[in-house]
């Protein structure tokens, strides 16, 4: 596979490899970027033609090694870049995936015990995966993400079920996008921002780790307020994957009940997914892993 360069046409690039499309955005690239070379949107986006050009090779190609090219970058650059990421997983990735395979489930039945152990193994996933992020690179290695292939080989070869195959397929697919978003994640981590990062002092180093991470309230609406005893208790249970008629079992409340005070975490947090509370739960303290 040829280099990328300044004189490459983006639609040309993306037309071939769509999952550079999610790459792009994090710059601020839209769809809609006409004939335009890489060049030109750099240019037009006043951005560093020769960090998104590392960027770009590195996911296209295994064996891309930017080691020349680091001098050129600084380190909040990289360190924005990294955050870009991490809020397009937790914002739009793994809640894609989450939408897909709840839709799944559903359709193909609710009471299945198999689909349901199904959702359990993603649940998990998303745990692990929220727990990587807040660790930053406390931890040595990058995420290992076994539930998330375990999760696609199952549908593939084990499922026995009856199933809506369009929406299974919609699962594997968006499985699948992930995945390949992480190795290349992995290889950007090992390859650009540690090596910077060894640049630096300690207290440097630890201010830019922080600030890669996404804030806790992933759509804050200006409204976020503490929260009651029962919403925390309540809250603790969602992020376990508890149902609406579960809780109210557990705590002994009327489902309406339950309802209202959703509303109100969702209002108080700006946060309306499972993994984006289960990402403000242990950026405030709420729940450790």
């Amino acid at each position: 596979m040829s280099v990328l360069t300044i004189h490459s046409v983006l639609a040309e690039v993306l037309a071939e490899h769509n999952e550079l499309i999610p790459v792009v955005n994090r710059f601020g690239i839209r769809l809609g970027v006409g004939d335009k070379t890489i060049g030109d949107l750099c240019r037009e986006y006043r951005l560093n033609p020769d960090f998104i050009l590392t960027v770009l090779n590195v996911y296209l190609e295994d064996n891309y090694y930017p080691e020349k090219d680091l001098p050129l970058f600084d380190a909040e650059l990289i360190a924005a870049y990294f955050k870009q990421t991490i809020t397009n997983y937790i914002r739009d990735l793994v809640p894609n995936i989450e939408k897909h395979l709840n839709a799944f489930i559903a359709i193909s039945g609710a009471g299945n015990k198999e689909l349901l152990l199904l959702h359990e193994l993603f649940v998990q996933f998303k745990k692990e995966l929220t727990g990587h992020i807040e660790n930053g690179l406390s931890e040595e290695g990058n995420f290992r993400n076994e539930l998330l292939h375990d999760l696609k080989n199952i549908l593939i070869k084990h499922i026995s079920s009856e199933y809506n195959q369009n929406l299974c397929y919609a699962v594997i697919f968006s499985v699948s996008s992930l995945e390949k978003d992480l190795a290349a994640h992995d290889r950007l981590c090992d390859r650009i921002l540690r090596p910077k990062l060894k640049e630096l002092d300690s207290a440097r180093k630890q201010f830019l780790e922080n600030s890669f991470l996404p804030e806790p309230s992933i759509h804050h609406t200006g409204n976020q307020k503490d929260l009651t005893k029962r919403e925390i208790e309540i809250l603790k249970l969602i992020i376990q994957g508890l149902l609406n008629k579960e809780i109210a079992e557990k705590l002994n409340i009327s489902l309406n009940t339950v309802l209202t005070h959703r509303k109100k975490i969702i209002r108080k947090t700006g946060v309306k997914t499972v993994s984006g509370l289960t990402f403000y739960c242990i950026r405030n303290g709420i729940v450790s892993i």
